[in-house]
C-alpha cells in the first residue's frame, strides 16, 4: 500500500467520500473544476513564460556583450593588407620575443629566433622575453616602426646585435633580410659554443617545404600562404664578424608538426639532445645540444607545421637570413644580403637619425650624443613593441556564470612590457600614442582605428586585450576574463586631441560614430549618485583582504579610494577624463560639421570649477578628493579565522583587514595623483584659488616632491608605501610613474603659458620636474640598460617590470618639450 500511495495512486476511496466530493463539485457549477484546471495551466504557462522571458532576456544581454558595434567598421576592410598598405604588412610584430617577424594576418606565417649558450651545465635555451632570464640588457637601439631596426641583446657575455631591413615589391608585402652578429665578453679560457636556431612556422595555414644541403643543414624553406602567395626563406652560412670569411659550423634542423604557436619554445627544448659534436679543425672535440628530428615530439599537423635551422659556432660570426616574395621576383634588384644589406642597413640608420632630430630636436636643444641615443632606444623600444595579435576576449557577463567567448577581433597595438604585459591595455594605449602619434601619425591612426574596433554593441571596449594562444600563455588565469561593467581611461582622446588639427576627415569620420557610442556608455554605465559625478564600477568585493580595496577599472589599481566601496562614491579622476571626453566630442564635432552643442555644454558644466570644488574639494585635506563611504582608521592584522580541530594542525593565520572607526560618507583623506587631475587635465583655470593649494602639495617633499618626477601618494599619507595584502606590495602608493608626471608637465607648460597669478610658479615647477624626470630615467637607463615601470620616489632606481618602455618612453616628449 505504501508504494502505491508513493505512485500517485492512494488508497481506495470509500463511498461516502465519493459521494460528499460529487456533490461539492455539483455545487461549484458546471465546468467549474475544468476551469480551475486551465486556471491552474494558466499559472503554470505564466511562470514558465517568465523564467522564459528572464532566460531570453539574460540571453539578449550576453548576446549584446559580445557582438560587434554596428557602425561601419573605422579601419576600411582590407586596409590593414599587402596590397593596401605593403609597408606595414611584414613587422616585428611579435613582442613577446627576442627577435621575429610576422604578419598582419590571422593566421600569419611566423619567424623568429631562439638561442642556446653551451656550458658544462648544459645552458638556457632563450626564445620569448622573460624577466626570469636575468638578460643583461635587451631593447631595440633603432627602430622606424616600418622598414629596419637595430637591436641588441646581452647574455651572460654574450652579445648579440639582430638586425632586419625590409624592401618593398610584389603583390605580398615584398622582401626583407635578417642579420644576426654574435660575440663573446667572456673573460680567458675557451669561448662557450653558441647555437642559434632560425624557425619558421604556420599558424593551421599554408604549406612548408624543407631544402636541404648534404642531408643535414636546412639551406631555405619554400612555401605558400594565402596571404603571402609563394615565397623562400634562406639561411646563408655563418661568416666571419666581418662578413667576408667563411666561419666553421654545425648544423642540424628539425621538422615537426606544431603543438601551437605558445608551446614553439617547449617543442624545441624536448627535441634537445646532448649525443652531438662540435669538431673545429685543430681544435678540441666538444658536446653540444642540438635539435633532433629522431626524438622530436609528435604534435598536430592540422595546427601547423615548424623547420628550424640550427647552427652552432663559436662566436664571433655573422649569420643572414633572406625572404623573398615570389610576386616580387621581376623587380628585384637583387639579393639583399652581404655588401647589399650592409649598405641598405647604413642608409636607413641615417634615415632615422635625421628623421630622430627633424621630429624633436634634440640636438638643437643641447641634449649631448648619449642622451639622444637614450631617448633614440626609449622611442624605438616602443615601436619595437608594437604587436598584431588575433583571437578572442573571454568576457564575464552578469548574472551568468559561465564567460562567454567574445567575436573574433584582430588588434595592433602597442604594448607597455614585452616581457611582462606583452598585449594591448586600454589605458595605456592612449599614452603610447602620444609618442607615437608624433612619429607616424598614419601608424597611429591605424592603432587607434583598431582599438575601436574592438567596442561591442553597447560601446564598450575590455580594458585588457588577451587575444590568441601566445597572449593567453602569457597571461595568470584570474586575469583572463573581461568584466563587461568595467571601464578604463579613455585615454585614446590624448592622443586624438593631438591628432585632430591634421588628421584626415574621412579618418575622423569613421572614427566619430564609435567614440560617440563610447562616450555614452561612460556617462550611461559608470554615472555616480548625483548629477555630473561617476564612479568607477568594478572595484574589489571581498573588502575584507585588502588594505583598501582596489579600483583597476580607474587604472591607479591599489591608489587608496573610499574603504568601503558604495553606490554613494565619486571618482574625481573619472570626472576629470568625462570632461575630457566632452572637450574632445565637441571639437570632433565641430570639424566634421556634426551638432557640438550638447558636448559643448557637457564640457562647460563639468569644467564648472564651482561645481567641482562642491563635489570634490576637501577642505581638510586642502586638495582635491574623491568621496565615499570611508574609514580613516583601517589597518591589516593575523588573525586565525578558523577554529582549531583536535588533532589536526592549527589552521593558519591570515592577514585581514581591521575597522577601528565605522565607515562614514566623508571625503577620502589621499592626497595624491587623483588630486590632481584637474590640474593634470587643465580643467582648473589659470587664476582659479585653488591652484596654489595644488602647485604647494607638488612642490612639498613630505607630499608629493621628490629630486626623480612626483611620487603618486602623499609621503604623509596614512597609506604610502602600505602593502595591500601579504602578497599585494604598494604599487601606486608612493612610487613615481612617468605618465603622470608627463601629463604634470604638460599642465604646468600651459599654465606657465597662460596669464594668471600663478604663470611664474607654474614656469619654474616645469623647469625643475622635467629636469628631475629627465635626468632619472636617462641615468636608470645607463646604469641598468632598461626603462622601467615606475621609480623609486627615495632613491630613484627602476622598480616594477622591466623593459618597460611603454608610457615611459615619454620621457622622449618630455625632452623634446612637445605636449
Amino acid at each position: 500500500g505504501e508504494r502505491r500511495r508513493r505512485g500517485g495512486e492512494g488508497p481506495r476511496e470509500r463511498p461516502r467520500e465519493r459521494g460528499a466530493r460529487r456533490e461539492r463539485e455539483q455545487q461549484r457549477g458546471p465546468g467549474r473544476g475544468r476551469t480551475a484546471l486551465a486556471a491552474a495551466a494558466a499559472v503554470a504557462l505564466a511562470l514558465g513564460l517568465a523564467a522564459a522571458a528572464a532566460e531570453w532576456s539574460r540571453w539578449s544581454a550576453a548576446a549584446r556583450l559580445v557582438a560587434p558595434h554596428p557602425a561601419a567598421p573605422a579601419l576600411p576592410p582590407g586596409s590593414a593588407g599587402p596590397l593596401a598598405s605593403p609597408r606595414l604588412f611584414w613587422g616585428t610584430y611579435r613582442p613577446h620575443v627576442y627577435f621575429g617577424m610576422k604578419t598582419r594576418s590571422p593566421r600569419a606565417l611566423v619567424t623568429g629566433l631562439m638561442w642556446l649558450q653551451h656550458g658544462e651545465r648544459g645552458g638556457h635555451l632563450r626564445h620569448s622575453c622573460e624577466q626570469s632570464d636575468g638578460l643583461a640588457r635587451y631593447g631595440w637601439l633603432m627602430h622606424d616602426g616600418e622598414n629596419f631596426g637595430v637591436q641588441e641583446i646581452r647574455d651572460e657575455g654574450l652579445v648579440l646585435r639582430t638586425e632586419f631591413v625590409k624592401r618593398p615589391g610584389g603583390e605580398h608585402g615584398g622582401d626583407w633580410s635578417w642579420r644576426v652578429t654574435a660575440r663573446s665578453e667572456s673573460a680567458g679560457g675557451p669561448v662557450p659554443l653558441l647555437s642559434l636556431f632560425f624557425y619558421v612556422a604556420t599558424d593551421g595555414q599554408g604549406t612548408l617545404q624543407p631544402q636541404l644541403e648534404n642531408g643535414t643543414r636546412l639551406m631555405a624553406v619554400t612555401g605558400t600562404t594565402e596571404e603571402l602567395g609563394s615565397f623562400t626563406l634562406t639561411f646563408l652560412p655563418p661568416t666571419a664578424e666581418s662578413g667576408e670569411d667563411p666561419k666553421h659550423a654545425s648544423y642540424n634542423y628539425l621538422d615537426a608538426a606544431s603543438p601551437g604557436l605558445h608551446r614553439l619554445t617547449e617543442l624545441v627544448r624536448s627535441s634537445l639532445s646532448s649525443r652531438f659534436v662540435f669538431s673545429a679543425p685543430g681544435q678540441q672535440r666538444r658536446r653540444f645540444f642540438a635539435v633532433d628530428t629522431v626524438r622530436g615530439p609528435p604534435g598536430d599537423p592540422s595546427r601547423g607545421r615548424l623547420l628550424l635551422h640550427q647552427v652552432t659556432l663559436e662566436p664571433p660570426g655573422t649569420l643572414e637570413v633572406t625572404f623573398e616574395s615570389g610576386s616580387a621576383a621581376a623587380g628585384r634588384p637583387g639579393r639583399l644580403v652581404g655588401r647589399a644589406l650592409s649598405a641598405e642597413l647604413s642608409r636607413h640608420a641615417a634615415a632615422f637619425e635625421r628623421r630622430f632630430e627633424e621630429t624633436f630636436g634634440l640636438g638643437r636643444k643641447g641634449f649631448p650624443p648619449p642622451q639622444q641615443r637614450f631617448a633614440q632606444a626609449a622611442l624605438s623600444e616602443l615601436l619595437g613593441g608594437v604587436g598584431y595579435f588575433h583571437g578572442r576576449s573571454l568576457v564575464q557577463v552578469p548574472e551568468q556564470e559561465q564567460p562567454v567567448p567574445g567575436p573574433e577581433a584582430a588588434l595592433f597595438t602597442a604594448v607597455p612590457s614585452r616581457s611582462f604585459f606583452p598585449r594591448g591595455f586600454l589605458w595605456d594605449e592612449g599614452f603610447h600614442q602620444l609618442l607615437l602619434g608624433h612619429w607616424a601619425p598614419a601608424l597611429s591612426q591605424d592603432i587607434i582605428a583598431h582599438w575601436l574596433d574592438l567596442m561591442n554593441a553597447e560601446g564598450w571596449i575590455p580594458r585588457e586585450q588577451i587575444l590568441g594562444e601566445e597572449a593567453r600563455a602569457k597571461v595568470p588565469p584570474e586575469f583572463l576574463l573581461q568584466h563587461s561593467e568595467t571601464a578604463n581611461p579613455p585615454t585614446l582622446l590624448l592622443a586624438l586631441e593631438r591628432l585632430l588639427p591634421d588628421a584626415p576627415q574621412p579618418f575622423l569620420r569613421r572614427l566619430f560614430p564609435r567614440l560617440r557610442a563610447w562616450y555614452d556608455w561612460f556617462n550611461r554605465t559608470q554615472a555616480g549618485p548625483r548629477p555630473l559625478t561617476f564612479r568607477w564600477r568594478g572595484r574589489d568585493a571581498q573588502h575584507e583582504r585588502f588594505l583598501n580595496p582596489k579600483t583597476l577599472a580607474s587604472g591607479l589599481d591599489d591608489y587608496p579610494r573610499a574603504s568601503h566601496p558604495s553606490p554613494e562614491e565619486r571618482h574625481l579622476d573619472l570626472r576629470c577624463w568625462m570632461a575630457l571626453g566632452a572637450r574632445v566630442l565637441a571639437a570632433l564635432a565641430e570639424r566634421l560639421g556634426e551638432p557640438a552643442g550638447p558636448y559643448r555644454e557637457a564640457e562647460q558644466a563639468l569644467s564648472d570649477n564651482t561645481l567641482l570644488d562642491e563635489l570634490h574639494w576637501a577642505p581638510e585635506l586642502g586638495a582635491f578628493a574623491d568621496y565615499g563611504n570611508h574609514s580613516a582608521a583601517v589597518g591589516l592584522r593575523w588573525r586565525t579565522v578558523a577554529p582549531a580541530v583536535p588533532g589536526q594542525p592549527p589552521p593558519a593565520p591570515q592577514l585581514l583587514r581591521e575597522v577601528r572607526e565605522p565607515p562614514q560618507l566623508r571625503f577620502v583623506g589621499a592626497l595624491g595623483y587623483v588630486s590632481l587631475f584637474p590640474l593634470l587635465l587643465q580643467l582648473l583655470r589659470p587664476d582659479s584659488p585653488r591652484l596654489p593649494a595644488l602647485l604647494d602639495a607638488m612642490r612639498s617633499e613630505q607630499q608629493l616632491w621628490t629630486p626623480f618626477g612626483l611620487r603618486s601618494l602623499a609621503r604623509d599619507s596614512p597609506f604610502y608605501l602600505q602593502r595591500n595584502t601579504e602578497h599585494d606590495p604598494p604599487y601606486w602608493r608612493g612610487h613615481v610613474w612617468v605618465n603622470i608626471n608627463y601629463l604634470a608637465l604638460r599642465a604646468l607648460h600651459g599654465y606657465a603659458g597662460a596669464e594668471g597669478p600663478q604663470r611664474e610658479r607654474a614656469a619654474e615647477l616645469y623647469r625643475e620636474l622635467r629636469h628631475n624626470l629627465v635626468s632619472n630615467v636617462y641615468r636608470q637607463h645607463r646604469d641598468s640598460g632598461f626603462l622601467w615601470e615606475h621609480y623609486s620616489d627615495s632613491t630613484g632606481r627602476g622598480h616594477g617590470c622591466r623593459p618597460f618602455a611603454g608610457w615611459t618612453a615619454l620621457v622622449v616628449l618630455a625632452m623634446a618639450e612637445d605636449y
